[in-house]
């Protein structure tokens, strides 16, 4: 009798134990319903709508055309091939030139480090229309680098420095830099300066000690950089179409031309549907070749 009636309470508790959990699932489900709301209003449905509207014809019914058109044109071929490369040279002279002034900011003091910081931060208070702009004005044939140039002797004619490929790196690196040094910089400060230390106690030389203690252990915040910097230049659309003075088409324009020129949603669809595609193809692959966890474990 005594064994039943505890049994009996054993099972009773079980029942209390799970109505609890029950009731916490549900609990965490609702405090989740804003978010899963948020998303589904700002992702999940435009894209599904961006992919329909990339199915609509001319004759404004559903068929390949938009798709079949970007396949057989040379014209498409060749704006994804300026797409990639500005957005990867883009993404390279933002690494030669952001690692070492990030691992310069890493070695201040906390109070310098901060000066630095702000520095980093002061383009974000400016619009990127004014900025570009800026970047027209500074290096048109008679802007101020040129003529400073001539004044000093450094070169006798103006140099076309915009409505180019140049002038278009130029503009995608200033905006682009701080996106890269900001990760970097987190990842960077928090590299514990002992391990530098115990490298040199060791007989490592201080380059041979970077090489192999600090560049490692950096690794993800680069890795990271690089991906916010790749994927953005991807998107770019107002550096481009000033500073490359339509002679450098990357998708984004070409998408803005598909709208407001030839008023065809569709194409301008298709041609997000296969930029997202090849993107989210690219991060996949990198991803299996360099993935954060992989770099944290080798460092």
């Amino acid at each position: 009798m005594a064994t039943k009636t505890i049994l009996n309470k054993e099972h009773i508790n079980k029942i209390e134990l799970d109505q609890l959990d029950r009731k916490e699932r549900y609990t965490l489900f609702g405090l989740t319903v804003p978010y899963l709301a948020l998303v589904l209003g700002l992702i999940i449905i435009p894209i599904g709508w961006l992919f329909y509207m990339s199915f609509i014809g001319r004759d404004e019914t559903l068929s390949l055309e938009n798709y079949e058109r970007i396949w057989n044109s040379k014209a498409y071929f060749r704006i994804f091939k300026t797409t990639f490369q500005i957005s990867i040279l883009t993404t390279l002279i933002c690494v030669l030139l952001g690692y070492p002034l990030t691992y310069f900011m890493s070695q201040l003091s906390n109070r310098w480090a901060n000066i630095c910081l702000i520095g980093v931060l002061i383009p974000f208070w400016t619009s990127l229309l004014v900025r570009t702009y800026a970047w027209l004005v500074l290096l048109q044939k008679k802007g101020l680098i040129n003529s400073l140039a001539i004044d000093w002797g450094l070169w006798s004619e103006p140099i076309k420095f915009v409505h180019n490929t140049s002038g278009t790196l130029i503009g995608m690196v200033h905006i682009m830099l701080p996106f890269l040094i900001l990760p970097l910089y987190a990842n960077m400060r928090t590299i514990d300066k002992d391990c530098l230390k115990a490298a040199a106690n060791l007989g490592a030389t201080p380059t041979r000690a970077f090489w192999t203690v600090f560049f490692p252990l950096s690794l993800p915040g680069l890795f990271a950089g690089l991906l916010i910097v790749f994927v953005l230049c991807l998107g770019f659309y107002v550096t481009p179409a000033l500073l490359g003075g339509g002679k450098v088409i990357m998708a984004a324009m070409k998408i803005s031309d598909n709208i407001e020129l030839y008023f065809s949603w569709g194409a301008a669809s298709a041609l997000g549907v296969v930029l997202l595609v090849v993107t989210m193809i690219i991060l996949f692959i990198a991803s299996k070749l360099v993935s954060i966890d992989q770099l944290g474990n080798r460092s």
